[in-house]
């Protein structure tokens, strides 16, 4: 089998194992977005992936995904991808990743958001976020205490108007472990729940499931899995 041939194949057993999971859970399948993980992967692999019919990918490093982006630009099939930043961004790099990706799922703090509106005003761009949510307190995390949640939340509704606030993401202590991460998406469910009550708003959007635990995830409500070793295979060693 060729490495072609093998990334489609897992492509393909991560959409079926995705449909059923959608189907246990009573959810409709187009309620859930796929984000294909690339991290670390050549660019050769996402173009073969999005020639499958994949639209949304995942990215941990900041020069990576423009450089990754770059290199696709000549690829007819790489045209309408949604570009989402997954990893944690350091404030200093807010002004490279301000309107550059579809979606940044891990707002974690006030100077980022900061920099990311600084950056937006310029651009007269508009950027959709998430935060990202430090669901079990462990100190080695980045993601905002929950307890913390409201503060950012208002802090963007009333200094950031380029951001739009669109719902959470976590990393579960015991990622790729099925089950056992349910409480924790329950838990940030739960927190989205509360956020709408207070700001009124309808955060349609939960990031929350990897490639061992996302039917996990779709149960208590992930709008968004974020799947990259089930589709890319094992993540090359980073340089």
């Amino acid at each position: 089998m060729t490495t072609e041939e093998a990334l489609r194949e897992r492509y393909a057993r991560v959409l079926e194992r995705l449909d059923a999971a959608c189907a246990a859970a009573g959810r409709k399948r187009e309620d859930v977005t796929l984000i294909a993980v690339s991290k670390l992967h050549p660019a050769v692999d996402v173009a073969e992936v999005a020639r499958a019919g994949q639209l949304d990918f995942g990215e941990n490093y900041v020069q990576e995904a423009l450089q990754k982006r770059e290199d696709l630009a000549g690829e007819s099939a790489c045209r309408n991808l949604r570009w989402h930043m997954i990893g944690h961004v350091q404030s200093r790099k807010a002004a490279q990743v301000a309107g550059a990706f579809a979606l940044i799922h891990t707002l974690d703090s006030h100077k980022l958001a900061d920099g990311l509106e600084r950056r937006l005003a310029v651009l007269e761009a508009r950027q959709p976020v998430l935060m990202e949510v430090n669901v079990a307190a462990e100190p080695q995390k980045s993601g905002l205490m929950a307890e913390d949640l409201p503060s950012l939340a208002d802090h963007i509704l009333e200094k950031c108007p380029h951001l739009e606030l669109r719902g959470l993401m976590c990393l579960p202590p015991v990622f790729d472990a099925g089950e056992a991460a349910r409480p924790h998406f329950a838990r940030l469910s739960a927190l989205r729940e509360e956020l709408r009550d207070r700001l009124g708003l309808p955060l349609p959007e939960l990031s929350m499931g990897m490639s061992g635990d996302f039917a996990a995830a779709v149960a208590e409500g992930a709008t968004m899995v974020r799947i990259g070793t089930d589709i890319f295979g094992p993540r090359p060693p980073k340089v």
